[in-house]
């Protein structure tokens, strides 16, 4: 026996409507407080947390965000005060850049 045959129309799925749009990207650099900030329990409790580097210099921490628009970056920026961090620097991201393909010339 075999199941009925069901067609799904093209197109995002239904659920994709229902997530927001992460539209707002951005570079955050962390400066630890006298307790290092735990990089796991930010990225469970905030979507916009994409990745991050645990950095030797200036800053300890960078990390990447995706937010739905410029109040989630406040209130991620309000948090990591809030968890420990003694300095926040937040640039947007304006553009990704990637490297082009090499393109082999013979040689003369």
């Amino acid at each position: 026996m075999t199941a009925p045959l069901r067609l799904v129309p093209d197109g995002p799925a239904p659920e994709a409507h229902l997530r927001p749009a992460r539209t707002l990207h951005a570079i955050a650099r962390v400066s630890h407080g006298p307790v290092p900030l735990d990089f796991d329990r930010l990225a469970a409790e905030f979507p916009a947390v994409r990745s991050g580097l645990a950095l030797a210099g200036e800053a300890d921490l960078e990390l990447r965000l995706a937010c739905t628009g410029p109040e989630e970056l406040r209130t991620i920026a309000a948090a990591l005060h809030r968890a420990g961090a003694a300095k926040v620097h937040v640039d947007l991201v304006l553009r990704t850049l990637t490297p082009a393909p090499v393109t082999l010339r013979p040689v003369p």
